[in-house]
């Protein structure tokens, strides 16, 4: 499973970027740079991001590094999935 594109793929289905989301690189800002990726739509992402990967994600994992750029976040899915 290539896991950016997955990411990507999750980013694009709940922000509904209408195919926006294939664009974008590890270095792509996220928070404050989306409109889109507002406080709810956090909770969406984290949501699908749990059923789509298999794991859970604890309060106290997650700040607003998490969702600094694609980057950090595909980090942080990978880090869920090697724990």
């Amino acid at each position: 499973m290539d896991i950016k594109n997955e990411v990507l793929s999750i980013l694009d289905e709940v922000l509904s970027l209408k195919g926006r989301g294939a664009a974008f690189a590890l270095e792509t800002p996220l928070l404050g740079a989306i409109p889109e990726l507002d406080s709810m739509a956090v909770v969406a992402l984290i949501t699908t991001l749990e059923e789509r990967f298999g794991f859970m994600v604890d309060d106290d994992e997650i700040d607003g590094t998490v969702f600094t750029s694609v980057g950090t976040l595909v980090d942080f899915v990978q880090s869920k999935l090697a724990a």
